[in-house]
């Protein structure tokens, strides 16, 4: 069966428990699904496919139903979430999840795991892109600063990170998140992170010799 951006919520409802983190699924939904559906390259276990690492590894149903959608796990897994034995867990698990290129759920984890991928792709010769999506939490954690100061140094054209930016950091910069990643060299694009096409436009947008941040602004919700 073919699925849409409209069957996501159907998807989503099928995932029942206590720690569902459903506003922070939400925040990340629609920027997830134009990544999956107009963007990625290659399947698991495609050496050439492009790489996603999750961060922000809260609100993992957003990405459990987008994997569904697109025929990346079994849509009858949706039911298992969170269950003892089932391999969707409140936290993706690389090991269980064919899909999942990292475990995550750690704070600060994600951009410095995808500037060791997008090194290694490059060291390689492959042409694969590398993205993480983070929350704008993480960036209390100085591992990211550390990261993004060392993908900008080493202009790493094949990273991307995209930041959902809901206003739940503790600590700011002045001109706001893209200045920080501006400030060490990086591209930016600051959108609507409910505007599908915004963010396709912002994920596309050319940035040679630099690595690419998109900032996804979306309403306060968790």
């Amino acid at each position: 069966m073919t699925r849409t951006y409209t069957d996501l919520p159907q998807l989503m409802g099928r995932m029942t428990g206590a720690e569902k983190h459903g506003p922070a699924a939400l925040s990340t939904l629609d920027a997830l699904w134009v990544l999956y559906d107009r963007v990625l390259y290659g399947k698991p276990g495609d050496p050439d496919r492009d790489r996603f690492l999750l961060s922000k590894g809260h609100g993992p149903m957003a990405y459990y139903a987008v994997l569904a959608a697109k025929g990346l796990m079994p849509e009858e897994w949706l039911e298992t979430f969170g269950a003892y034995d089932s391999p969707l867990g409140h936290h993706p698990d690389r090991m269980l999840l064919p899909a999942a290129e990292i475990g995550s759920g750690s704070l600060g984890h994600g951009l410095p795991l995808a500037v060791g991928t997008a090194l290694g792709l490059r060291a390689q010769g492959s042409e694969a892109a590398t993205w993480t999506l983070i929350g704008d939490a993480e960036f209390d954690e100085g591992s990211n600063h550390e990261a993004l100061a060392y993908a900008g140094a080493l202009g790493l054209s094949r990273l991307h990170a995209i930041v959902i930016d809901n206003s739940s950091a503790t600590h700011g910069w002045s001109g706001g998140i893209a200045a920080r990643f501006e400030a060490h060299g990086w591209s930016t694009a600051t959108v609507d992170g409910h505007d599908h096409q915004a963010l396709y436009t912002a994920y596309t947008t050319p940035h040679p010799d630099r690595p690419h941040a998109v900032i996804a602004r979306v309403e306060p919700k968790n």
